[in-house]
């Protein structure tokens, strides 16, 4: 299976610099994942395809402002710090840029609160921090850092809450989880007054799900791990619509990475957290996951691949191509799929 087999062509235009001006009224491509028939509607009309007792899965994690600019100590140039996973404590992950001048040993210098020494240099690259402060780490970002977008958007955000999800609660996340951005307090008010029951589950996103595949073979791929909690409400909120013969409808592709993840691990889905890099394209077997909600992901993605898996590639390929032809928005702020 190469790489190569699922690219597409995407005109730069439709890459959308900023989020539908109310978020429910972005597009759906609503996609039979069996015969591939298509049908164009708006994200609003997502409740006429979900019944009484399904559950919606929905990734709570909010973005955390990533991004933080210091320098070397007595040295006057910039260094950019982007947090990438929070290893334990004081101590993350991090891209770094520019990387030469980060030896081990180096301390990074962002304010007088805050400051940071490189302990460690992985093979790819990836520096781990540990930062010295007093007090609350999150509290520190949202005074010193800045939300991180991804490089295909140009402009900047109106408001940093457009990068959130209405329902995000739990900060962890470095990009967030698009899928779920369509939704809006009062729509989902609408579906939950439908009998259709809502579900929570945390992912915190990394980059590794958004790197391009570099090998030529899918199967040499190595995605990064992410951490996920899941309650035990929740996955008894899951078992009992199964039971019972109802839908579980993912918002997402970290929500499906999480379901499929524990389902994978533990044989059943229950209460659980941990790391996972679970890996899913075409030929992987689907034991939660019913119906997805979903944005269009960039060519060659792993991403691209998952909704693949869930449908085939010649399917997923052909609505791409009927999305182009009909100017969706791709990409974070784009329109969305709801494949079923």
């Amino acid at each position: 299976m190469k790489t190569d087999d699922f690219d597409y062509y995407l005109p730069e235009e439709l890459i959308a610099q900023h989020p539908a001006e109310k978020r429910d009224h972005a597009r759906l491509l609503v996609l039979d994942k069996e015969t591939g028939e298509t049908e164009d509607k708006y994200f609003y009309d997502i409740i006429d395809y979900l019944d009484p007792g399904d559950v919606l899965v929905m990734n709570d994690t909010r973005v955390i402002p990533a991004r933080l600019f210091g320098h070397r100590e007595s040295k006057e140039e910039s260094i950019e710090v982007f947090l990438l996973t929070n290893i334990e404590g004081k101590t993350w992950e991090c891209l770094v840029r520019p990387g030469k001048k980060m030896k081990i040993g180096t301390n990074v210098i962002f304010s007088e609160e805050l400051s940071g020494e490189v302990k460690d240099i992985k093979e790819d690259g990836n520096r781990i921090i540990e930062f010295c402060y007093e007090g609350i780490f999150n509290e520190l970002l949202d005074r010193l850092g800045n939300v991180p977008l991804p490089p295909y958007i140009k402009e900047e955000l109106q408001e940093p809450e457009e990068y959130q999800t209405v329902y995000s609660k739990n900060p962890g996340s470095v990009a967030a989880p698009t899928a779920g951005l369509h939704f809006t307090q009062e729509l989902l008010e609408e579906i939950e007054s439908k009998g259709i029951k809502l579900a929570y589950l945390t992912l915190n996103v990394g980059l590794g799900t958004f790197r391009p595949v570099s090998v030529e073979d899918v199967t040499d791929h190595k995605m990064h791990s992410e951490f996920y909690t899941i309650s035990k409400e929740t996955a008894d909120i899951i078992n009992k619509a199964h039971k019972k013969g109802n839908k579980v409808i993912a918002t997402g592709t970290t929500s499906i990475r999480t379901l499929e993840s524990v389902y994978k691990k533990n044989g059943k889905i229950q209460g659980d957290s941990g790391w996972t890099d679970i890996f899913i394209y075409p030929g992987f077997k689907f034991e939660v996951v019913d119906a997805m909600i979903t944005n269009f992901h960039l060519p060659k993605s792993t991403l691209v691949m998952l909704v693949s898996a869930f449908s085939s590639k010649d399917i997923i390929l052909n609505a791409y191509e009927h999305a182009v032809n009909d100017k969706y928005r791709f990409f974070s702020f784009g329109d969305a799929m709801y494949i079923h």
